[in-house]
């Protein structure tokens, strides 16, 4: 089974199914497999005084063996079914927008409950969020975690097959926990960090080109172009800017992380600045549009091929 094959049918996996709650009480999800794997490391070899060694090391750690599985996986004979399964639980439309929507529902109910949804997909200081603050925050986290959680994974399989996804989500996996810039990680987290911009910088390119032909909007296509360089981030801009100018709302601007303002532009500035649940929803169905798309496209291509 090709991985064009595999991919298709696990993206329809996953959107039906998504990650089932009663199946991971009983087992241990993947990615928490490899969440253990970044903590052993992170405790063993963050210390001394050549953090930035270590940590490079420490991915090297990770990813090496997590290729080699993938590829044992992929060599066993008539593995595509299973092959599909293992992607399907890598890829995360149906639980990116199950998370989103939460965020909208309980924005709707009160603003206490929108920033305990929000605060679990956001790693900035919820409880200083506003309902505004919220909502872009909620917008910004879909526009990002799809590139990060569909595009990247997908474009991974298809170049390297199985043990393409796997590495990619490990060195994701690894740059959310250490690719921070704080005194512990800043040194040790950097290799992890480096990578993942690397690993992403074609994907979330795409992710934003995708956004905007999914709605044939010409102008998302400008704002994108324009606003994407001036994000904090390298990848994250171009999905975020073509998302706010479909939505019509300017997201991203100045936040608060670990009880630090920051003083970002905002993207799309020109956008709405009271953004609500409604606009959450909104964002939902840009991202479900954009994934039908990218799913006819690789139907369309597989029928050509």
């Amino acid at each position: 089974m090709s991985a064009l094959e595999i991919l298709i049918l696990a993206l329809i996996l996953d959107a039906l199914f998504g990650d089932p709650d009663s199946l991971w009480r009983r087992l241990p999800h993947p990615a928490a497999l490899m969440g253990r794997a970044v903590s052993a490391l992170d405790a063993r070899l963050n210390t001394g005084p050549n953090r930035k060694r270590a940590g490079a090391v420490a991915l090297a750690l990770l990813l090496i063996p997590t290729a080699l599985i993938g590829q044992i996986i992929a060599s066993i004979p008539d593995a595509g079914l299973l092959e599909i399964l293992i992607a399907a639980i890598l890829l995360a439309q149906n639980s990116l927008v199950k998370h989103v929507r939460a965020v909208a529902l309980g924005l709707k109910t009160s603003l206490a409950e929108g920033r305990r949804a929000v605060a679990m997909i956001v790693g900035r200081d919820a409880q200083s969020l506003d309902e505004t603050g919220v909502a872009r925050s909620a917008i910004e986290s879909a526009a990002e975690n799809f590139s990060d959680g569909v595009v990247a994974p997908a474009f991974w399989l298809l170049v390297f097959g199985l043990p393409g996804i796997l590495v990619y989500k490990m060195a994701n996996t690894a740059d959310s926990m250490i690719g921070y810039r704080s005194e512990k990680y800043a040194q040790f987290g950097w290799a992890a960090a480096r990578f993942d911009d690397l690993i992403n910088w074609i994907p979330a390119r795409l992710t934003g080109l995708l956004i905007c032909l999914a709605h044939g909007s010409v102008y998302a296509f400008k704002i994108m172009r324009r606003d994407a360089p001036l994000h904090r981030s390298p990848n994250a801009g171009w999905p975020e800017s073509a998302t706010a100018a479909i939505a019509g709302v300017a997201i991203s601007g100045p936040r608060t992380y670990d009880g630090i303002p920051t003083n970002d532009p905002f993207v799309h500035a020109e956008g709405r600045r009271i953004v609500t649940s409604a606009d959450i929803l909104r964002a939902t169905r840009i991202l479900w549009q954009s994934w039908g798309v990218l799913l006819a496209a690789l139907i369309l291509t597989w029928l050509i091929l």
